[in-house]
């Protein structure tokens, strides 16, 4: 089984066509910001054209997308965002928005809602053997949430979840200067950066194992 990821499109899409693999994935995971504060129009696009090479796909709003997109997905029966799915013996769950920003950007959550919205979604695959986490908003402390100034700006409740339940990997964005890889205990923290440099992360099922790497 392959999984491909990506997040941060922003509208952008021509990058699409260009990862390797994408019509042969098993699915396709937004982690969120498929918008630059668009609303259901934008995301449909984004979607669509994605579909165009996959229809396997799941996706949550990020923080610059309006709250209507997170609508727009739950109706379609793909939203990550507070929920779960369960691919084979893989449990995909996530949280999408963002913890509090400067910028006053359409769909930013308290760390209180984030950690209500991310055992929801765990709640939902806790049983399966391998874990799967989507969280737009990289836990803090790492290289994943380091913005230009050296500070890091990650969420609390993501770190905190992932310190405590340790799923194999977890895919984040939103901080587009922090693309790269870190770890928390045994889980991998992967941040492929904006679609539009051509970041996007292969998960793979090996030996009973779920094995991550970004490609750019």
């Amino acid at each position: 089984m392959k999984i491909l990821a990506f997040g941060d499109i922003h509208e952008d899409t021509p990058k699409i066509r260009e990862i390797d693999g994408i019509s042969s994935a098993s699915c396709i995971i937004v982690s969120g910001d498929l918008t630059n504060v668009g609303g259901v129009e934008k995301a449909k696009t984004v979607i669509d054209s994605i579909r165009r090479y996959n229809p396997n796909v799941y996706a949550q709003a990020g923080n610059f997308d309006r709250k209507e997109v997170e609508t727009f997905l739950a109706g379609q029966g793909i939203s990550l965002h507070g929920n779960g799915f369960i691919l084979e013996d893989i449990g995909i769950f996530g949280v999408g928005g963002s913890n509090k920003t400067p910028f006053n950007t359409p769909n930013e959550f308290c760390e209180n809602d984030i950690e209500a919205l991310i055992y929801a979604g765990y709640r939902k695959i806790m049983y399966t053997p391998l874990k799967l986490f989507v969280s737009h908003a990289p836990p803090f402390n790492t290289k994943a949430d380091i913005i230009k100034s050296g500070e890091h700006v990650g969420s609390k409740s993501v770190r905190r979840f992932i310190e405590t339940c340790q799923p194999d990997v977890c895919i984040a964005g939103h901080i587009h200067e922090a693309k790269g890889e870190d770890w928390i205990g045994r889980t991998i923290i992967l941040n492929p950066g904006m679609l539009k440099n051509g970041g996007y992360v292969e998960i793979v099922k090996e030996d009973g194992l779920l094995k991550a790497a970004l490609k750019i």
